[in-house]
């Protein structure tokens, strides 16, 4: 079993900038694909990024390319998602994935994944 915190949502003005964190206590995020996925209100969870086991295969949402980054910190144990150029679309409660399918790839789908945090709110607005 394993543990997913999310941390570092808020509220954000249009074109800020946010770093989400996700740490797995007792567990070794490194061994697991990750993904992160948002959802807001009244609109069906949306796959945002995603990165294979081993790092690569990285894939992004159009809607967020160019502006979100997904890294790994494994000395940390961390996974993090970088973004920029915020934009008020982007409010939604964001939550991170780990799942035990992927090697080189990765997909958004949230059909692949074993576990889940319970999320952190993002809000852009002014």
């Amino acid at each position: 079993q394993v543990q997913l915190v999310e941390s570092g949502g808020g509220l954000v003005q249009p074109g800020g900038s946010l770093r989400l964190s996700c740490t797995a206590p007792g567990s070794t995020l490194a061994n697991y694909g990750v993904g992160w996925f948002r959802q807001a209100p009244g609109k069906e969870r949306e796959g945002v990024s995603c990165m294979g086991l081993w790092g690569g295969g990285t894939d992004y949402a159009e809607s967020v390319q160019g502006r979100f980054t997904i890294s790994r910190d494994n000395a940390k144990n961390t996974v993090y998602l970088q973004m920029n150029g915020l934009k008020p679309k982007d409010t939604a409660v964001y939550t991170c994935a780990a799942s035990t399918r992927f090697s080189n790839g990765c997909t958004r789908t949230e059909f692949y994944y074993d576990y889940w945090g319970q999320g952190t709110l993002v809000t852009v607005s002014s």
